[in-house]
């Protein structure tokens, strides 16, 4: 397996097109990491705390309608 040092060394040498192309990967990549995450606090339940913020808000009056 390629070191990072190696990696970026590759990276900074590809096309403008491949660059973009890569970026994009990476970019859909970490967007999906990041919606399992949610999906596995959300099922834990840690972010109930959220919920409760929310329903605060509500009762004082200070939500306003989307």
């Amino acid at each position: 397996m390629k070191s990072v040092e190696q990696l970026k060394s590759e990276i900074e040498n590809l096309p403008p097109a491949e660059l973009r192309e890569l970026a994009q990967w990476l970019a859909e990549r970490d967007a999906d990491a990041w919606d399992e995450q949610i999906e596995r606090d959300a099922a834990a339940g840690s972010l109930d705390f959220l919920v409760e913020e929310a329903r605060e808000e509500q009762r004082r009056g200070k939500l306003r309608e989307l």
